[in-house]
């Protein structure tokens, strides 16, 4: 249904540089580099970085959120340390959760402008 998504940063390098490590685990790689945009996919860029100077911190009440799939429940792990790693920071522990209709695995990080990302892996 979703074909890609495009979040902001207020400094364009050190966002792809923090976004490269931590969607690496999640097997997605940078696809393109352009002077104000860069795209991570798999196959071609699903995952947009915008620049937008000035940015104010993106609050934690906006109720919005991306979410991405990982291969498995090391990968989630992987995400999360990598954002913790990198300068982000932890909105939800890897760990089991229960959906509406199925339980999951996943995590929850911010970036260091506040975009809150989410991986998750629906164990067998």
């Amino acid at each position: 249904m979703i074909d890609h998504v495009s979040i902001p940063v207020s400094d364009l390098e050190q966002g792809a540089a923090f976004w490269e490590r931590v969607l690496a685990p999640l097997g997605l790689k940078r696809f393109v580099e352009r002077e104000r945009t860069v795209g991570f996919g798999k196959k071609y860029p699903e995952f947009w970085l915008n620049l937008r100077e000035n940015l104010a911190l993106a609050p934690d009440n906006t109720g919005a959120h991306v979410c991405l799939r990982a291969p498995d429940k090391a990968a989630v792990d992987a995400f999360h340390q990598a954002a913790l790693d990198q300068g982000g920071r932890s909105d939800g522990a890897p760990g089991p959760r229960q959906a509406e209709m199925t339980p999951y695995y996943g995590a929850f990080i911010r970036d260091p402008d506040g975009n809150k990302v989410e991986a998750i892996t629906f164990p067998g």
